[in-house]
């Protein structure tokens, strides 16, 4: 009897555990989910104002927080999407979703609000979205042109809105949309988009913040991984800002990469005949000027040594060090302007040294025996060319040894008057 009512019991639980799974599966059935987004969404038709508001109630009823990817799919494509991006087979579509909609501007913004005002609405879809996104980029291949650029607008829409993350742009990293020139192609649409709507100042903002800045080259295949190539492609699609923007990147990654191999060549102790060779080369290739080189030769000099802490010391070793250093940097030196750019690093950094400040004008008086700095440079630079950190003080270190030089080329004036 007690084994008979045990078995009893077990059957009794079981039985319920199996209707509790099927009413599970008939609540939770991403199916029952699709059709009834549907039906709601066939019956609001195009009015993208009535979509919103049934979308806004239906999250009372339905399980939004489950079926979030089931959501977005349909609302981008009409139902939900199989790996690759291909529409379901089995399942009810609707004509009314992004991807059937006017492929303009205007229609992608109307279609932006609908998706921010329900992501507003259920915070708690904000991630979902964003896994979205980056899901339908790997998926481009799946799609035509047209809806490919309908998505490339809206997620720009969507970045300038601040909807989601320029970390969506992993995506198009990927290895085979880049091989095919999808993703350059959908770059193009997408900062079309994300300009239009903000500037290439929020753009590059965006960027930074995930890491992205020095990466849209990699929109392009490694044999067409240039700044010329990116620069025509992007220029011909009327996106110059951004052509700009990238090469403004490059150049900015390539002088810390070259200021970090000079740091590690003067460690080293190399010859300076190789780094002068070595320079010249990366600056060509770079497109650097010289007077962008000397700030980097500077900046590298001074940072491979450590300073004394004590100013009296400091003086002594700093003209040690720089004489040592002086062809490298009279190699570099040979323009007017680059001499004055010389003088204001110098001047910036015994300012922003505390320990360098009464070691400005020795410094100066170094590199014009060195042959580094002309007494044209120097007078212009006193004249004019100084930056307001520590113009007076500096000024008043100048003063006698600059009204020497003066002297000196009144002196120079007059012997070749009388020999004239």
């Amino acid at each position: 009897l007690v084994i008979c009512k045990s078995w009893s019991i077990t059957c009794c639980r079981f039985e319920i555990r199996l209707f509790m799974l099927s009413y599970e599966k008939e609540r939770f059935d991403p199916t029952q989910f699709q059709e009834s987004i549907v039906q709601g969404l066939n019956q609001t038709g195009s009015d993208l104002e009535a979509v919103a508001k049934f979308l806004d109630a239906s999250g009372a009823k339905l399980d939004y927080r489950r079926y979030a990817e089931t959501l977005f799919d349909i609302l981008v494509a009409g139902g939900m999407l199989a790996p690759g991006g291909t529409l379901s087979d089995d399942m009810t579509r609707t004509e009314f979703c992004l991807f059937t909609a006017n492929e303009d501007l205007e229609t992608m913004q109307a279609y932006a609000q609908v998706f921010n005002k329900l992501i507003r609405r259920y915070k708690y879809l904000e991630k979902g979205f964003e896994e979205e996104i980056k899901k339908l980029l790997l998926f481009l291949k799946g799609f035509d042109e047209s809806e490919r650029n309908k998505l490339a607008m809206l997620a720009g829409i969507l970045l300038a809105n601040g909807n989601i993350s320029a970390s969506i742009l992993n995506s198009l990293y990927n290895e085979n949309l880049v091989k095919e020139g999808v993703s350059a192609a959908f770059a193009v649409k997408l900062f079309k988009s994300w300009i239009y709507e903000k500037d290439i100042n929020c753009v590059a903002c965006s960027l930074r913040k995930v890491g992205m800045d020095n990466r849209l080259m990699e929109l392009f295949p490694a044999n067409k991984r240039s700044a010329e190539h990116f620069s025509k492609y992007f220029t011909d699609a009327g996106l110059k800002e951004l052509a700009d923007f990238a090469r403004n990147q490059l150049s900015i990654g390539a002088r810390k990469e070259l200021q970090k191999e000079l740091h590690e060549q003067m460690a080293r102790g190399d010859p300076q005949r190789e780094i002068i060779a070595y320079t010249r080369e990366e600056m060509k290739k770079a497109g650097l000027s010289e007077q962008a080189m000397i700030s980097i030769i500077w900046s590298s000099v001074m940072s491979c040594v450590e300073w004394n802490k004590k100013e009296e010391l400091v003086t002594e070793q700093a003209i040690k060090h720089l004489k040592q250093y002086s062809p490298l940097l009279k190699a570099f030196t040979s323009q007017g302007q680059s001499e004055i750019s010389l003088l204001v690093k110098v001047q910036e950094y015994c300012y922003d040294n505390i320990h360098f400040m009464k070691a400005f004008q020795k410094i100066v008086v170094l590199l014009y025996k060195a042959d580094v700095l002309s007494e044209e440079a120097i007078l212009k630079w006193y004249s004019e060319g100084q930056q307001n950190k520590g113009k007076g003080m500096f000024l008043e270190q100048m003063k006698k040894f600059v009204e020497w030089l003066k002297n000196a080329e009144e002196e120079s004036e007059s012997e070749e008057d009388e020999a004239d």
